[in-house]
């Protein structure tokens, strides 16, 4: 009898970075892949990922909450990001589910905390309270120069002001995307075992392989499975 691999542990996985370096569409490509190898996985996103998450997202992404500062959006994040860690990441990954996350927690140290400047011990109390224990497995950073990411996302505004779901974050200045780019490195170096930076300017195919690659290594048992 021919010995069938054991199915891999439930992971959590996010993807980070700044604007328009392709993290949705390498979330939807390693969801395809796990899917292939009969891996159950859920694709999510912040801020979002359940109704009530979704309506802070359109709240804050309008600019409604810009004149609010900083800080408050922070607070706004957390309470979305509770009601998903909840609502979604925590059943999903009980009932031995993959979750793969466009953005998560990093991005609210990166954009409110390093490139906002709201108190890093009020980040710390807001992600204690929101993550509840479930910090991600996996993070992969996805690092491009600000400038060519800025093209990507300019070939995106008409389609953008057709559905009129404009990203407040994404109108910023050059420099404030340097500075972000600079706080996900920074966060990225600060948690070695845990984030993982890859160059986002190759192809959509190589760095798909190279986040393959990466898993594989981290564990070993995918490697294991066959694809359907």
């Amino acid at each position: 009898m021919l010995d069938v691999p054991a199915k891999p542990a439930a992971r959590f996985i996010t993807f980070e970075g700044g604007e328009g370096v392709g993290k949705s569409t390498q979330v939807k490509r390693l969801l395809v892949r796990l899917n292939r190898m009969d891996i159950e996985a859920v694709r999510t996103r912040e801020p979002g990922g359940t109704p009530k998450a979704e309506a802070v997202r359109a709240f804050i992404l309008q600019g409604r909450s810009e004149s609010w500062g900083p800080g408050a959006e922070a607070v706004l994040f957390a309470a979305a990001r509770y009601d998903h860690v909840s609502s979604l990441i925590a059943p999903s990954l009980k009932s031995g589910k993959w979750v793969i996350s466009d953005r998560f927690h990093d991005s609210t140290r990166a954009y409110q905390g390093l490139t906002g400047g709201v108190n890093d011990k009020l980040i710390q109390g807001l992600e204690e309270l929101a993550l509840d224990g479930h910090q991600p497995d996996l993070t992969f950073v996805l690092d491009m120069d600000p400038s060519t990411a800025f093209a990507r996302v300019e070939s995106r505004e008409l389609e953008k002001a057709l559905a009129q779901t404009g990203d407040r974050f994404e109108k910023e200045d050059l420099e404030w995307h340097r500075r972000l780019r600079q706080a996900f490195l920074a966060i990225a170096k600060a948690n070695p075992d845990r984030c993982v930076v890859l160059p986002a300017s190759q192809s959509e195919d190589s760095l798909e392989e190279e986040i393959w690659d990466t898993l594989t290594r981290r564990y070993p048992e995918l490697a294991e499975r066959k694809a359907g």
